[in-house]
């Protein structure tokens, strides 16, 4: 081994690789990596601002990350323009040869969208397997998908991408032989990649009515909830800025529950890009405070493939059903403001830009020079750190007052022939205190307008 490396050593020094572009006192391979694992090349070819592109390779490393792999080096080429045939120049992509046997690479990524003539391109003069990001994106949420929905609309989107890039995944385009006996002399059959496009086509028209089910079984529990009046918050943000954290870190809050039971409902939470990709709703209801339902959705990244965006679309129109949004930013990421704009451009093309949202800052404890956790109400932006839970009473008091919106404060006497509408009221209303008289339930409650009509015969002044 010790020869063998000696050996490859001339090799490296002549191949020029910027090495450096990591950011300082931070390793190349992640210590989350355990046992072997493929090993990446990280390539990027840098056709705009230098800031933004810097931005985008350290995605790169943490996607790959996500996806099980350990980028073992960058290669970066500054173009005013990628090249049509191989994205990076012919001189780079002789380096990136090099530096792949060097390295012992298994796969080399483009932090670029490659074409399917580029990609084909590409394996054939690197001899490696040639991932772009959108199919590493692609390759993480197929192995973080657990649940059936998202399975199939993970499928989809692969299949989409998978679809026009046939000629270049396939070797072999030879056509099929002819057919034995008397009809053997009708010529060649049909080649091997037309079957496999109407396989696949026939395989995303299942997938499509696969989809259309779910999206009616969703708006099904959206008039189910609709009835009920329960209002949804939604946690939206930029992969990793700690939504499931969040959501756990409320559900602690939730009145009446044993640890046990806690813990049942707990999400499954990950430090890496898209540890979770199911939606998850789950009931809020803080002591003292007005219960909601809580649903967390997949998080965004920058240059998001749009195939994804479509495929994730009936889990992503939850948002478009919330009474709030919860914007979750990592107040600690020296990009966050990015981040928030990526999320903001998100909102809107889904058409949920319009909806009231709060700004949450989450991992403050890790910025130096910190500010309270609540900085103000009337801003509608709090800073807290879900992990500690630090400031999370602070938040439930701000979603109690952005839901609340027009609310009354009434005392209501339900007679014990009526407990059903205690029930009901419980459910809907925040239940500031309550008491057993010999007439019946007596509740101070904070209610909306639609609740007090329908409760108008049980007022009672104090």
């Amino acid at each position: 081994m010790i020869q063998e490396r000696e050996a490859r050593e001339p090799v490296r020094q002549a191949i020029s690789v910027d090495e450096d572009l990591r950011p300082a006192g931070r390793p190349l391979s992640s210590g989350e990596i355990q046992g072997p694992a493929a090993r990446a090349l990280l390539v990027g070819v840098c056709t705009g601002p230098d800031h933004e592109f810097q931005i985008g390779m350290d995605e790169l490393e943490a996607l790959t990350v996500s996806c099980g792999m350990q980028p073992v080096r960058r290669v970066t080429q500054h173009l005013p323009w990628a090249d049509k045939a191989t994205c990076a120049g012919p001189g780079k992509v002789e380096e990136i040869r090099m530096l792949a046997e060097a390295e012992e690479a298994d796969a080399v990524i483009f932090n670029n969208n490659l074409s399917p003539a580029q990609i084909s391109n590409l394996t054939k003069l690197l001899a490696v397997e040639v991932l772009d990001r959108t199919a590493l994106i692609l390759q993480i949420f197929s192995e973080h998908a657990s649940s059936r929905e998202a399975r199939i609309q993970v499928e989809y989107a692969r299949l989409q991408y998978v679809l026009p890039r046939l000629a270049g995944m396939r070797r072999n385009l030879s056509r099929q032989g002819g057919g034995s006996g008397a009809r053997s002399n009708k010529g060649s059959g049909e080649m091997q990649i037309e079957l496999d496009r109407r396989h696949i086509e026939r395989r995303m028209t299942s997938l499509r009515r696969e989809l259309e089910k779910v999206s009616r079984m969703r708006e099904t529990q959206r008039k189910k909830r609709t009835r009920n009046r329960l209002p949804l918050v939604s946690l939206v943000g930029y992969t990793n800025a700690g939504k499931s954290t969040l959501m756990n870190a409320l559900i602690d809050y939730s009145r009446g529950l044993t640890e046990a039971q806690e813990n049942d409902r707990h999400v499954f939470v990950k430090d890496m890009v898209f540890a979770t990709l199911d939606t998850a709703v789950r009931r809020i209801e803080p002591d003292g405070g007005r219960a909601f339902l809580l649903s967390d959705t997949v998080g965004f990244i920058n240059d998001l493939p749009t195939s994804l965006v479509e495929a994730f679309r009936s889990t992503l129109e939850e948002v478009l059903q919330a009474d709030l949004i919860l914007i979750v930013a990592d107040a600690s990421d020296p990009e966050h403001m990015m981040q928030m704009d990526v999320t903001a451009r998100t909102l809107r093309e889904l058409g949920a830009g319009s909806i009231p949202a709060i700004v949450v800052m989450n991992k403050s404890d890790q910025v130096p020079g910190n500010e309270p956790p609540l900085s103000s109400s009337r801003t509608d932006r709090i800073r807290i750190s879900a992990k500690e839970g630090d400031g999370i009473r602070e938040l439930l008091h701000l979603i109690e007052e952005k839901l609340d919106g027009e609310t009354v404060q009434e005392t209501v006497l339900i007679p014990y022939n009526a407990m059903s509408e205690a029930r009901l009221l419980r459910q809907r209303a925040a239940i500031l205190s309550e008491e057993y008289v010999q007439e019946g339930l007596r509740l101070n409650v904070r209610m909306d307008m639609e609740l007090l009509r329908r409760y108008r015969e049980y007022v009672i002044s104090c």
